[in-house]
């Protein structure tokens, strides 16, 4: 069985492993108040320009999202997003548990577009109706749930909206390393703190057991962190753990490494998919493939595969989606291009 599930079926690359097994017996301080993680700190502060910036290693997406977004809003305040965006789809409801509303709009593509924030805080009175939501905070998330990615121009544009109505811009990092590795995206590490208030670099979908690390760019929004962070059940006290997959994932930049590999092969997939008379649903641009089957293929495809029915489509036809990883192997691309030949 070739798994075309997801990005985090797997385990964690080998440097990730070995440097866990040789610190094992090391005893720290917890909580994230350890070597390791003032490390990891120190990298990411280096790695991404932004030496003033706070960071904080959570274990997952939806707690990272939940637990800064909660924070960074007051009670009668909103985000805005797109209709695909994780916060809105995968989440549960976290964000509106919290009593805030999310305020979705098509995707275009995945994205979100700079006039659509315009319209929808003109929608809101513009701020100045306190009879609805006041929209504080947009949400991307890069790569988006389709696998396309948001251009250094089109983050800029996003930016710039942001910066005139007075809304903070967050960036969903679960998978930033592909979007960042995506031929044609010119978006750099270094643009993230300049463009947005705060990100975080996705782990868990990129080579790491678990963990994400969330940068906090805007000094208002720094204060107290750490207190929403135990409240909402995210301090590990074996915080060490996060901040040595960290530390090492930054190393030589493997993190890009990992999303290279995992990208090439998408891109390799995608290509076969077409020259076998497929149908993309959207562009390949990272490492999620989302091609259109007739419905008996993927019944077919099944049987040596594992990947998600995305979307049921009219006339016999299924949008799946096919994942590919760091630890893909060229081998199970093989396969799956051998198998759809007519």
């Amino acid at each position: 069985m070739y798994y075309f599930l997801n990005d985090y079926s797997e385990g964690a690359l080998p440097q990730v492993m070995e440097a866990l097994a040789r610190t094992n017996t090391c005893a720290t301080p917890g909580y994230g108040n350890d070597p390791y993680c003032r490390e990891a700190v120190e990298k990411l502060q280096q790695r991404f320009a932004c030496p003033d910036a706070d960071v904080h290693f959570l274990m997952g997406g939806t707690q990272a999202n939940l637990t800064f977004l909660s924070a960074a809003l007051r009670p009668w305040e909103a985000v805005i997003a797109a209709d695909t965006a994780h916060i809105a789809t995968h989440e549960t409801g976290a964000i509106e548990a919290c009593g805030h509303k999310v305020l979705t709009v098509p995707n275009h593509g995945g994205k979100l577009l700079p006039e659509q924030i315009r319209q929808v805080w003109a929608a809101h009175g513009g701020g100045k109706d306190e009879h609805m939501v006041l929209p504080r905070l947009v949400y991307v998330s890069n790569a988006t749930e389709l696998g396309t990615v948001y251009t250094r121009a089109e983050l800029q544009a996003i930016s710039r909206v942001c910066r005139e109505l007075e809304l903070y811009l967050y960036v969903d990092g679960a998978r930033l390393a592909p979007a960042l590795d995506a031929a044609g995206s010119r978006l750099r590490p270094e643009d993230l703190p300049n463009l947005c208030d705060a990100f975080y670099l996705g782990g868990t979908k990129n080579g790491l057991l678990f963990g994400e690390a969330l940068v906090i760019c805007r000094d208002g929004l720094k204060p107290g962190f750490r207190h929403a962070i135990k409240q909402r059940g995210g301090m590990l006290a074996k915080g060490r753990l996060l901040g040595l997959q960290f530390s090492t994932l930054l190393d030589d930049d493997l993190w890009l490494a990992a999303a290279a590999h995992a990208n090439g092969l998408a891109a390799r997939l995608a290509a076969g998919l077409e020259a076998a008379g497929l149908e993309l649903l959207a562009p390949q641009e990272t490492n999620q493939v989302f091609v259109i089957v007739p419905d008996a293929l993927a019944v077919r495809l099944e049987q040596d595969f594992r990947f998600e029915r995305w979307q049921t489509l009219d006339g016999g036809r299924t949008a799946i989606r096919l994942v590919t990883s760091w630890a893909t192997a060229p081998e199970a691309v093989d396969a799956l291009l051998e198998a759809v030949r007519p």
